[in-house]
């Protein structure tokens, strides 16, 4: 057994800590990259193996979150060796009838999916705040049309704020052709990234009023007043289901139809997701009084109307990650 006060003992405690450092940071960046939180995380953790093994090459040449961001990009270039590209429901077709009957669950590696802000945001408010927008459900799933080296490239360069010198490092290429893919990765994102609209504010009354109102009406499932709360062309989507619904009308008809079993559910606030708000969502199960999972429910703002419905159906892996108990009971009297 080795000794825990020795000097190489020591000098493991001090490197793995300086990793963890950077962990939240790079399961950001690993994120956007790949669309799905079980990945990032995935990808991290093997960014950590590859550096513990070769840390004694490091030598300090360049800065240590410089190395470890350079590490991640290739697990995550390694990872995305593929056509395949995660999307949302609303990318792959148009909007279905309300009446339209359920299609079958996709495999999940088809799907952008949530992460937990606490996975992929610091403690710093500041930092948050700076970070929010590019974690966002629309940019992460506007990042998938690229391809992976131009991807990583805007990332570096636009969210990150890498120099073109030190994005040549970390891609081993030159900072010329850096510049000519971040053109071309502009261009492409110009045309499907949408205009940023969720700026949820908790200190804003009139926003958490919205919020309120939304719980109030979906756990009372009254249609009337939700609809007033939704914008005029606002999604609902439900990964891994393909189907999605656009309009307040259509909405209010699919949940009174195939949706009628989220009638008498509650929705329990969690500290959010990609930087919306965010609602772990049980239905009522077949015992009075049970309530289990339904969703990871993601509300996405724009001004004072919802502008989407997000219901991430894939609970056996999204409650643990979101730290969701798998039943919910009701106090007994």
């Amino acid at each position: 057994m080795t000794d825990s006060s020795s000097p190489s003992s020591t000098l493991t405690d001090d490197v793995l800590a300086s990793f963890e450092g950077h962990r939240r940071e790079l399961c950001a960046y690993a994120y956007r990259m790949l669309g799905s939180s079980f990945e990032a995380e995935d990808a991290v953790q093997e960014t950590f193996t590859r550096a513990w093994k070769s840390y004694d090459s490091f030598e300090g040449r360049a800065s240590l979150r410089s190395w470890l961001y350079k590490i991640t990009t290739n697990v995550c270039l390694d990872m995305l060796d593929g056509p395949q590209r995660r999307a949302r429901p609303m990318d792959l077709n148009g909007p279905s009838r309300p009446d339209s009957v359920l299609p079958a669950p996709q495999p999940d590696y088809v799907w952008i999916e949530p992460i937990p802000n606490a996975l992929a945001f610091g403690a710093d408010p500041a930092e948050h705040a700076s970070t929010r927008d590019t974690l966002r459900l629309a940019f992460v799933a506007a990042c998938q049309h690229l391809p992976a080296t131009q991807r990583a490239i805007l990332i570096m360069r636009e969210v990150l704020r890498f120099s073109a010198s030190e994005t040549a490092e970390a891609l081993t290429m030159s900072p010329a052709s850096v510049n000519s893919a971040l053109q071309r990765a502009r261009a492409t994102m110009s045309k499907v990234q949408p205009a940023v609209t969720d700026d949820y504010d908790e200190a804003d009354e009139d926003q958490r009023r919205l919020v309120e109102n939304f719980v109030s009406a979906f756990e009372a499932y009254d249609m009337d007043t939700l609809t007033t709360l939704l914008k005029a062309d606002v999604a609902l989507s439900m990964p891994p289901i393909e189907l999605w619904i656009s309009g307040p009308e259509n909405v209010a008809a699919f949940m009174l139809g195939s949706g009628s079993a989220c009638a008498g559910s509650k929705l329990v606030r969690l500290e959010g997701a990609n930087g919306h708000v965010a609602f772990g969502h049980y239905k009522p199960s077949e015992e009075p009084g049970v309530y289990i999972p339904w969703s990871i429910t993601v509300l996405e703002l724009e001004g004072d109307t919802i502008a989407g419905l997000n219901f991430f159906l894939d609970t056996e892996r999204l409650f643990p990650l979101f730290d969701l108990p798998m039943e919910m009971r009701e106090p007994v009297a």
